[in-house]
Formats: structure tokens, sequence, C-alpha cells
């Protein structure tokens, strides 16, 4: 079990001893020999990785955010970007993996930075469709921090596209959600936007 809200919970050892026997049942039903010498620890390996791969279940983002609240009288737009995300489409179980560029507009209350990319992890640490992570994200932010408005833009890579199916190696999917000012302000949204895409460091 996690110590606190910033460790990764694991799984306990008889939930990733079951883990394993389903793969193990995977490489028989794909033809394959799990008593081979490369295969032999394969089904706990991947019991582990999926373990981790999915340990967002096991936290909570909203007390991530909750931990590190501080008030604050600053009205301007506050922007972190270029978090990397990697998630597994719940469809195939395959990776889809980006970026994610977030801005929030506090009214008297500001979250510590590294929260944000923690909130973007655990959510993205699930089975997840890349519109869900998208509001899941916005909603969260707007929920605890109630700030003037939320921008959540997301860019990713599906495996699913590109190693199956249509086989489209370079297309990038992108999500938006904007709550508040960003909605309602067009010029607000185009500074969001111009922040993310601008080279500032």
């Amino acid at each position: 079990m996690a110590k606190n809200i910033n460790d990764i919970p694991q799984l306990p050892q008889k939930t990733l001893n079951n883990l394993a026997d389903s793969y193990k049942d995977v490489l028989l039903g794909i033809g394959e020999d799990p008593k081979r010498e490369g295969l032999i620890k394969t089904p706990m390996r991947a019991a582990k990785s999926m373990d981790f791969l999915t340990h967002g279940y096991r936290q909570d983002p909203k007390k991530i955010l909750e931990s590190a609240l501080f008030h604050e009288d600053y009205k301007q737009i506050v922007v972190v970007k270029d978090i990397e995300i990697y998630s597994l489409c719940e469809h195939h179980l395959l990776p889809f993996f980006g970026k994610a560029h977030i801005g929030y507009i506090p009214n008297g209350t500001i979250v510590g930075l590294s929260k944000i990319p923690r909130v973007v992890e655990c959510y993205a640490r699930r089975l997840q469709l890349q519109e869900r992570l998208t509001t899941q994200i916005k909603d969260c932010l707007q929920e605890v921090l109630n700030p003037l408005g939320v921008a959540v833009v997301i860019e990713a890579q599906h495996l699913c596209m590109s190693m199956r199916g249509i086989q489209k190696q370079n297309s990038v999917t992108t999500t938006s959600e904007f709550t508040g000012a960003f909605l309602k302000n067009e010029n607000t949204r185009q500074e969001f936007m111009h922040l993310i895409g601008a080279n500032l460091h």
C-alpha cells in the first residue's frame, strides 16, 4: 500500500499471482509454451508491468491537488505544458502517448506546480480514451481549485492506429477542454494556445 499520495500503490501479491496466471493462459492461447526458457518469468513480469501501468486506479487525483493548495491573489494564466503522457487504450490495451498542456486562471487559490503533472499521471495510468482523459483532468482541476477557468489540450499518438488496423504511423490526435474564461473569452483562449505553442524556454 502507498505510504502517502506521492507513492505508487502496488497490487497485493495474491492479485499479482492471479494476473500472472492469466498471462500464462494468454501465452498458451496464442500457441506459445510458457515453460520455455525465455517465457518462464514473462507472466509475472507482465503482471507487474500491468500493475504499474494502471496504478492510477489506486490514487485519488483530488487528494493530490488538495495536498498543496495555497491562497494567492494572482489572476493571470498559469500554464504547465509538455507534460508527458503514457496511457493504455481501453479498446485494444495498446499504448497511446504524447503531451498534455494545462492552464488555469486562479481565483484566490493556486496549487503546487508539481501536482498538476501528478494529476495527469494519475488519470493516464488507467485504461483510457484520450477524450475521457482530457475531460477528467479538466473536471478535477475545476472542482478542486474553483478557478476562473481551466484549459486542457492533449496531443497523442495511438499504437492501436499505427501498429494495427489502419496502420497510419504519423497521425496525431488532439483533444481539448475549456471552462470559464477560456471557454467564454476567445482572447484568453488564444493567449493560452499561443503560450503552449511558443518556445519560451
